[in-house]
């Protein structure tokens, strides 16, 4: 399963990308908004230091606009994947920068028809949202189950990123699923290294070591 890092803040990106933790990265308006850059000049900055895929999202509600913006962004680098709504018009969309060779992560997906909907268009990338389902008491993991069913029945190629990544159990989780890309904040993927008996354990090695006076360089 491939790591996107779900940010816009470059040093955030650059520690885990030294680490080979990085396929990639997922940005939208509320990220950039927290990163107090500006969309192209952080972008750029973004598709410069990552070599995978990384998302920009247009901002434009109907087709014509999010084709042109769409057009805008990819202009940035070959890497970026242009960001739409899972809306008619985004789908809209989607078709014509797809058929034009762009990358396309479709976002906003809340069911397996739309998801369906989605790889019908070309999509590249399918953004199921699975904490904001599991906020209203729903279960955003059997979405990320019900699309990788109907993609596998019929062999389409666009993948599903898993996204609105809350906690580390959702990665694995996607992961055992099939989900081909989990999307998650800088603290979520660092999370997934932490467990209580590694920490117990650590720390009786520690004690122990110091009581044998063990010394390596």
């Amino acid at each position: 399963m491939k790591f996107f890092v779900d940010t816009a803040e470059i040093d955030a990106i650059a520690e885990l990308n030294a680490l080979g933790m990085v396929d990639g990265v997922t940005t939208n308006p509320s990220l950039i908004l927290k990163s107090g850059r500006d969309i192209l000049e952080v972008t750029k900055e973004i598709c410069d230091l990552v070599s995978g895929p990384v998302s920009a999202e247009v901002i434009a509600l109907d087709a014509e606009s999010m084709i042109n913006e769409g057009r805008k962004l990819a202009e940035i680098a070959p890497n970026i994947a242009v960001k739409v709504p899972l809306t008619w018009d985004g789908l809209k969309a989607c078709k014509v920068l797809s058929d034009e060779g762009n990358m396309v992560n479709v976002t906003l997906c809340f069911s397996a028809n739309q998801a369906l909907l989605a790889a019908k268009a070309g999509a590249t990338f399918i953004s199921p949202f699975i904490g904001r389902l599991d906020d209203l008491n729903m279960d955003g993991l059997e979405l990320i189950s019900d699309i990788r069913i109907i993609y596998d029945n019929y062999g389409f190629e666009t993948q599903i990123l898993a996204a609105s990544i809350r906690t580390a159990n959702h990665m694995s989780e996607c992961a055992k699923i099939g989900a081909d890309v989990c999307t998650a904040p800088p603290n979520v993927i660092k999370a997934m290294a932490n467990h209580v008996l590694t920490d117990k354990g650590l720390d009786q090695f520690v004690k122990d070591a110091a009581k044998a006076n063990i010394k390596i360089v």
